[in-house]
């Protein structure tokens, strides 16, 4: 007697010979039928509610692609929500041209925000603005907020400059040509411009090229009365010169909300340079000073050393004379003078 597990094929070839190869061809698409009928049921008692979902607002998901994200480990509430909010917004869903199922499910395995994506095109797309699906996948794939940048393009936002908040500083600080100080805050309003926001700069540099502006408009001003009569004029010579170039925003306008004079740093600058002067003047007059009380000393001691010279040259004198007397150089005559 065969074993149980070697008899088997044995058993198996005995029944094909006898049945023949149709019916094992039959049996074969029975097995696979019902196979066939098992998972269709699987995939409807797990997927059923979603695709009737889909179906019942015309979003265009197959079982197929539902199925197909089970394995794939995607969110199927995540694309099936996007799909419908886009279907129902009456944004293009094809799957040629359109924001199709896969195309959605890609930037979800691209670790993108699927649902603000379509958030945003649905805002640009009730606002007429032009974003297509994949210029607003890129712009949050880069990291950028693309439902604030749509609803900023669409209601302008108000900047601070400078801004509390991220330099500390409440004023910016210009000096007129006539050194009087003027603390100014400025308030700018930017909308996103959609084109630049991929490798566009950022708020900081709108808010740094607008402080420069403003400090060299102030600088080339004559006196500060000029800029305190008319502060319009320093916003017109700063939207002229087109510092919104190449940023992520668009500068609707430069608006002045205060406006404080300062000290008179010249005025100041002058008395520092003054007293500075005066300080090298005094050191100079004391280095004059100095010297004049030494050539004094020296004067001293060469009328000292020529007095001694005078002593010594009189102490000489007698000397002279004995020496004379023995040699007899020296004699009286008849009226006892020296001859």
């Amino acid at each position: 007697m065969l074993p149980l597990f070697d008899r088997v094929p044995w058993m198996l070839a005995q029944e094909a010979n006898g049945m023949g190869w149709g019916t094992l061809v039959l049996v074969a698409v029975i097995l696979g039928l019902l196979l066939a009928v098992v998972a269709i049921g699987i995939a409807a008692a797990v997927y059923g509610k979603l695709w009737f979902q889909a179906y019942m607002s015309r979003a265009d998901v197959s079982m197929l692609s539902l199925v197909g994200m089970g394995f794939r480990q995607v969110n199927t509430n995540v694309i099936l929500t996007a799909k419908i909010m886009a279907a129902q917004a009456g944004l293009d869903i094809s799957r040629r041209t359109g924001i199709s199922t896969a195309r959605v499910e890609a930037h979800y395995l691209a670790g993108g925000n699927v649902q603000n994506v379509i958030r945003a095109i649905i805002a640009a797309h009730r606002a007429n603005i032009d974003l297509s699906f994949d210029r607003a996948a890129a712009i949050d794939l880069a990291g950028r907020d693309v439902l604030d940048a749509v609803q900023t393009s669409v209601y302008p936002k108000v900047i601070d400059c400078p801004d509390a908040k991220r330099s500390g500083k409440r004023t910016l600080s210009a000096i007129a040509k006539n050194g009087v100080e003027l603390r100014i805050r400025a308030r700018v309003t930017v909308r996103t411009n959609l084109e630049q926001l991929i490798g566009g700069a950022t708020e900081e540099t709108v808010i740094a090229r607008v402080g420069e502006g403003i400090i060299t408009s102030i600088g080339s001003s004559e006196t500060h009365k000029e800029v305190l009569e008319n502060p319009h004029r320093i916003t017109e010579a700063v939207l002229s010169r087109g510092l919104d170039s190449q940023t992520a925003f668009e500068i609707v306008s430069i608006d002045i909300a205060d406006v404080d004079v300062g000290e008179n740093i010249g005025a100041r600058l002058q008395n520092d340079q003054a007293q500075a002067d005066m300080r090298k003047r005094r050191a100079e007059a004391e280095r004059q000073r100095a010297e004049a009380v030494a050539t004094e000393q020296e004067n001293r001691a060469k009328v000292a050393e020529n007095r001694a010279r005078l002593v010594l040259a009189e102490a000489e004198v007698p000397k002279a004379m004995a020496d004379a007397f023995r040699r007899g150089g020296f004699h009286l005559d008849g009226n006892s003078e020296w001859e």
